[in-house]
């Protein structure tokens, strides 16, 4: 029986059934009631690749042992799996906790995941460091001094799109290299603006989707939930800016161009514009070109992850069609192979 991550199972299982071992940290646990009224647990377990939910019935042996599981418990869990139309599901399950050596080794993360995000933060900071102001220089380089290790751990959302830990860190590289491409093809985009706003515009999220230093479970904190990633995101910038702002790193640009408070302002308006409408939770609307930029390359690239995921995970109802896959809007058909010879 092989031992595969949780996004390789996603991707490996269909209607045949597949014998696997998965290394998981119990996430999250609800005690929920079928429409005959029959109690069950549905669990949330993860690994860096991503989410697995599984559910436990009243009337099999692992209930009674996943009432009893604590929450960031490692096991190792062991059935038969299958997907349809709701994801995967898991039959026979059983599950055995890891020993230390197995528990460190399982924290370190997927070798292919861990390193394709450490190449994508190379990416980060390489095209940082080929902006142009010096101001937004040496604001990016403060946070990465003070909450680097954070950004490093924090998914890019809690479900639908690199929603596994570092998948913040996907996310911005991919839309960094997205603006650094646009920029040359429209000339009236500020390239350091876009770039340091694509760094920042999802920067509240290491409050809202982070991950402590020793699990793969998200955080939920009371300032994530009373406030949400705008408005924190919005404050940080502020708070990072202005010890800046009081310390001597800025008195040389006293009479730079465009003025210090311009380029604040322009920064916090892309994080508080990304979404593009009040409907989406923004709290004003782009009015710059990089702000609708900025909302459309961050649209794009969720879309692009949410279709990578619902290829991998959907039913096949007919040759070459997929069935809708939430929170996409239609059923999928398999994309159009490259041209050859």
């Amino acid at each position: 029986m092989s031992e595969i991550s949780i996004s390789s199972l996603k991707e490996q299982t269909s209607e045949v059934p597949l014998l696997a071992l998965v290394n998981a940290q119990l996430q999250a646990r609800a005690v929920k009631t079928t429409k005959g009224g029959k109690p069950y647990f549905d669990l949330t377990f993860a690994d860096s690749t991503g989410s697995l939910d599984l559910k436990v019935w009243s009337d099999t042996p692992l209930y009674s042992e996943a009432e009893n599981l604590p929450l960031n418990t490692i096991v190792r869990l062991e059935g038969e799996w299958t997907q349809n139309q709701y994801g995967v599901n898991g039959s026979g399950v059983s599950w055995a906790r890891l020993d230390d050596v197995a528990i460190a080794n399982f924290l370190a993360g997927d070798p292919v995941t861990r390193d394709k995000q450490e190449k994508d933060f190379k990416e980060i900071t390489a095209l940082c460091e080929s902006m142009s102001d010096p101001r937004l220089k040496r604001l990016v380089a403060y946070f990465f001094e003070k909450m680097g290790d954070r950004f490093r751990r924090t998914a890019a959302a809690r479900k639908n799109h690199h929603a596994r830990r570092g998948g913040l860190v996907e996310h911005v590289a991919q839309m960094m290299r997205s603006a650094d491409a646009i920029c040359g093809v429209y000339p009236e985009l500020n390239r350091d603006l876009m770039i340091s706003g694509v760094l920042f515009h999802d920067c509240g999220k290491l409050w809202e989707n982070s991950y402590p230093e020793d699990g793969f479970g998200q955080i939920h904190s009371k300032y994530g939930e009373m406030l949400g990633h705008i408005p924190l995101g919005i404050e940080l910038v502020n708070k990072l800016w202005h010890d800046l702002l009081d310390s001597s790193e800025f008195e040389d640009f006293s009479e730079s161009k465009p003025a210090t408070e311009d380029v604040r302002i322009h920064l916090l308006h892309l994080i508080g514009s990304h979404h593009g409408s009040m409907e989406f939770g923004s709290p004003v609307l782009p009015k710059t070109p990089e702000a609708h930029a900025l909302h459309y390359i961050d649209n794009l690239d969720a879309k692009m992850e949410m279709l990578r995921d619902a290829y991998q995970n959907a039913t096949e109802l007919a040759p070459g069609i997929y069935n809708k896959v939430f929170p996409l809007p239609a059923n999928l058909v398999k994309p159009l192979p490259e041209y050859t010879v």
